[in-house]
């Protein structure tokens, strides 16, 4: 898909809400996850490996991982709603995963925090002319979900298998004191 094409956008992105650019996007080729999902995941592969006395506040995982606190905080705010992470607050407390994160597939976490909006931009401002009856929205949407799937077999313990799970351990000795 060269600049010249009729689907390029002007700036070189598809939709920046949904994370998928085309070639030459801000982040390479192909599709991406929001940084979002990335930081979401990042953050439950770190509480998967964490001891269960270990309790790490949002502000040493953001530190340990390389994330902005801000973003690790809306990050952990959401997957508490979603109800894959324990939140205590005060002296003592910390993030957990919880059961059913841990027994989470990546597929059901990506597909919840990706959302399901349109990959094309059908109802922009100005609308598509094409959308009552383009067939590119459904095939988009087909293969949205079709990644998601290849992720449903996933678990977060096999996200967390050797040798990653080393290196996240490795990463919890940078510091868990309560901030």
């Amino acid at each position: 898909m060269g600049p010249s094409s009729p689907i390029s956008a002007p700036n070189g992105r598809l939709r920046r809400e949904t994370g998928l650019y085309r070639d030459g996007g801000p982040y390479g080729k192909g599709m991406r996850l929001t940084a979002f999902t990335d930081v979401s995941l990042r953050l439950v592969m770190r509480l998967a490996v964490a001891e269960d006395e270990d309790l790490l506040t949002t502000r040493a995982v953001a530190r340990t991982l390389a994330v902005p606190y801000t973003h690790m905080a809306k990050a952990v705010a959401r997957l508490a709603d979603m109800g894959l992470v324990e939140t205590r607050r005060g002296r003592g407390g910390g993030l957990r995963l919880t059961g059913a994160g841990r027994r989470a597939s990546v597929g059901a976490i990506v597909r919840e925090l990706e959302g399901g909006g349109d990959l094309a931009g059908c109802e922009d401002d100005p609308p598509c002319p094409l959308r009552e009856s383009c067939r590119l929205r459904r095939a988009l949407r087909d293969a949205r979900e079709a990644f998601f799937a290849s992720l449903d077999a996933v678990s977060v313990e096999a996200l967390t298998a050797a040798p990653t799970r080393g290196i996240l351990v490795s990463l919890g000795v940078v510091g868990h004191s309560a901030e």
